[in-house]
């Protein structure tokens, strides 16, 4: 668990992001002249932070997380109501639905029919304007989570909340670049549909993820490093 977050660190990593991050749509546009694709969100991951550090990421001027796990959302999101807005990026669980739904504007993460099902059954308890990414196995990988990308007109016509775009976790890969294809599939899949959103680009791959039209990135250990950084 991630502790002893300093908020002057973490704004001065958030400013260098956002500086990457905007140079890296001025370099590569592609995608943006879609609209709703114009900026480039940062959301925090917080699954490894705890709860009593959320403070110093509002300090900081962070106002948009993510979290991985249904309870520990519910407990952040009760603890420090009112500072931040919330999206749920984990593995979405059909049991967890009626947790989830009061407390997020986005779920990046659906990908079964059960949780469609859930989603329709709880939709009077959804937080107002809740909106849905459809999370793609772009690259078709066996036993991995996400619809297939024939599957996406299906999913859009059954889901009980507006679906404004696709997310996609690529296959591992120690070099981002391995992972451009697959972003680019994502977005393609999205323009084929007329879906603005694309989440796509960990703090590992985000720069390429940019590059191919991602409209926001989650980003964890980019955002919480408390090293000194010296000048080069």
């Amino acid at each position: 668990m991630i502790r002893n977050l300093q908020a002057a660190r973490i704004r001065e990593n958030l400013a260098r992001l956002s500086e990457e991050i905007d140079a890296a749509v001025e370099s590569s546009p592609v995608g943006r002249d879609v609209p709703g694709r114009e900026r480039v969100e940062i959301l925090a991951a917080v699954k490894y932070v705890a709860s009593e550090e959320l403070g110093s990421l509002a300090e900081a001027g962070i106002r948009l997380l993510g979290e991985n796990r249904a309870q520990d959302l519910v407990e952040k999101a009760s603890s420090h109501e009112g500072l931040f807005e919330w999206d749920f990026i984990g593995q979405l669980q059909s049991r967890k639905v009626k947790v989830i739904v009061p407390h997020v504007r986005l779920i990046h993460s659906v990908a079964s029919r059960s949780a469609l099902r859930e989603l329709e059954r709880h939709r009077e308890l959804a937080a107002p304007g809740l909106e849905l990414l459809l999370e793609v196995n772009v690259a078709r990988e066996e036993g991995k989570a996400g619809i297939a990308p024939e599957e996406i007109e299906g999913y859009m016509a059954d889901a009980p909340f507006p679906v404004s775009g696709l997310m996609t976790m690529p296959p591992f890969a120690s070099d981002p670049e391995e992972s451009r294809r697959w972003f680019a599939a994502l977005r393609e899949l999205a323009d084929a549909h007329a879906l603005p959103r694309l989440s796509m680009g960990t703090s590992q791959d985000y720069l390429v993820a940019v590059e191919e039209g991602a409209t926001i990135v989650r980003i964890g250990t980019k955002l919480y490093d408390q090293g000194v950084r010296r000048p080069s």
